[in-house]
């Protein structure tokens, strides 16, 4: 019979505090102390060590000797015994240390119930890498030819495979005492809301953790919503050292909303009683239970939603806006040079027209394009307003008298565009994309607009491709949401070889 049950039966109307006295002050608490905790994480280094030296002995016999089951032993014959050994002792301690010190910053030598069978193994070679790196970087250091290459390959390749071995083993071995019952920890769940009884049911369906569940302690003013654990519920929390006495509980866990005093009341009672404590947090109707722990910096985050991002594609999109913009800047340079010559005898000011965009994400850039119209063209705006042909936000005057003779050729066919290739260069620009608006026409765009804002604007685009004559907002604004609810690298290839067709016939203006 449990001792719990043996308890219930034959003190049942003692008071509380009594059958601690009686019961939980004179029993030594089963949780590990820190001494077992500091001797097991030791005898699991020296198991290490051991395996290491093994690993190197296989190597030694396999590599350097005539087999492993040959009676000549390569020690006595191999110059690197007795030319370095020094070498060959300071590169295998080395490797020694480097393990242990990979091995415990990945809380390798912790207890088995905190990772998984797939984590442990992935973490147990990502040690055993850190560790020849490492090794790897010492002999480069103490310039160790003599010490073969081969030798230092296969000892890691040999320590990979113990070290997984032995973990494994461990752990299976573990897993058969767990569900026999035995060296598991008992487990009081602090609430008996939705989080304690799902909290509950998975210690109690998934054996080989090693938690035992006890039963609730409640919390009575956040419990209100589930009175349904029964004979399950221990106490309140007021209780509840006593009762994590009484049960012999190793570990406790919070898994409802208390208050910030009383969760600190909890803790330091905890810490004197030797009882570990944990706190489980509101996941949001289950939306976090299969989520990984992410820090960002020293705060634990638990990612809900991760939207899919494609790197592969993106990647791509930056490597032919790279390449393109280069090469046509490169080829385009005498053409460059004759607009900018023309402009510059065609009327005063500037050659470039330089103006501050809207980009990605609302980052102010600045863009640059050949000037095609006179040097006061914006204090001019005002007197002509009243001539413009788009609708909502836009401005387009066909005949805008501002526009230069050398301004209208430009932009008949997109020449004027062309600086921007260098804003593709920098990164500010893409060479497809939704057009760059002034901050003024972002100012008064509604919510559903700002959509376009979330990717690099493009010296041509759908809209440029589609209905650059069509002086519909809505029809600008659903081709570019058309544009970056379906993109692909196709869908931009498709648009430049477009874009070339429209240029060549010369429908700017």
């Amino acid at each position: 019979m449990a001792a719990s049950a043996f308890l219930k039966r034959f003190s049942p109307n003692l008071p509380l505090d009594s059958r601690n006295h009686e019961v939980g002050s004179h029993v030594r608490h089963p949780s590990v102390s820190p001494a077992k905790s500091i001797l097991n994480q030791v005898l699991w280094m020296l198991g290490d060590m051991l395996l290491v030296a093994f690993a190197f002995a296989i190597a030694v016999r396999g590599w350097l000797g005539a087999g492993l089951f040959r009676t000549q032993s390569p020690y006595h014959t191999n110059p690197m015994f007795h030319e370095r050994p020094l070498s060959v002792v300071i590169a295998l301690s080395w490797f020694l240390v480097a393990l242990i010190f990979a091995s415990r910053r990945h809380h390798l030598y912790g207890p088995v119930q905190m990772r998984n069978t797939l984590h442990e193994q992935r973490l147990t070679l990502q040690a055993c890498l850190t560790a020849g790196l490492f090794l790897s970087g010492s002999l480069y250091l103490m310039h160790g030819e003599i010490i073969s290459r081969g030798l230092v390959l296969i000892t890691i390749v040999a320590t990979m495979i113990l070290l997984c071995g032995r973990r494994l083993l461990w752990r299976l071995l573990m897993y058969r005492r767990f569900e026999r019952g035995l060296e598991t920890r008992n487990v009081i769940v602090v609430g008996t809301g939705r989080v304690g009884q799902a909290l509950r049911h998975h210690l109690q369906s998934v054996r080989h953790l090693g938690f035992s569940f006890k039963g609730f302690v409640t919390v009575p003013e956040c419990d209100i919503e589930m009175r349904t654990a029964g004979t399950d519920v221990l106490g309140s929390i007021d209780e509840l050292i006593g009762i994590a006495r009484r049960y012999f509980a190793d570990e406790i866990f919070i898994a409802t909303p208390c208050k910030p005093n009383v969760v600190k009341g909890l803790v330091e009672d905890a810490r004197e009683a030797g009882i570990d404590i944990r706190v489980v947090p509101e996941l949001y109707d289950g939306l976090a239970w299969n989520s990984p722990i992410e820090y960002m910096g020293q705060f634990p985050t638990i990612p809900l939603h991760r939207g899919h991002v494609p790197v592969l594609g993106l990647f791509f999109k930056r490597l032919l806006d790279v390449s393109l913009s280069f090469l046509a800047l490169l080829l385009l340079s005498p053409l460059l040079a004759g607009i900018a010559l023309a402009i510059r005898l065609d009327s005063d000011g500037p050659i470039l027209y330089r103006s501050d965009r809207i980009g990605k994400k609302g980052r102010v850039f600045r863009c640059f394009k050949f000037r095609t119209m006179v040097a006061d063209a914006e204090r001019r705006k005002a007197e002509i307003l009243h001539m413009n042909e788009r609708d909502g936000i836009l401005f387009k005057v066909s005949n805008d008298p501002r526009v230069t003779r050398i301004g209208r050729f430009l932009r008949k066919y997109s020449l004027d565009e062309l600086p921007q290739l260098i804003n593709v260069l920098q990164g500010d620009m893409s060479m497809v994309g939704p057009r760059p608006p002034i901050a003024s026409q972002v100012k008064r765009y509604e919510l559903s607009h700002l959509r376009r804002l979330q990717v690099l604007p493009g010296i041509t685009g759908l809209w440029q491709v589609e209905a650059r004559q069509d002086p519909s907002f809505d029809s600008y604004i659903s081709l570019d949401t058309a544009y970056i609810n379906n993109w692909s690298v196709w869908l931009d290839i498709r648009i430049l070889v477009r874009t070339l067709t429209v240029v060549f016939q010369g429908t700017g203006s």
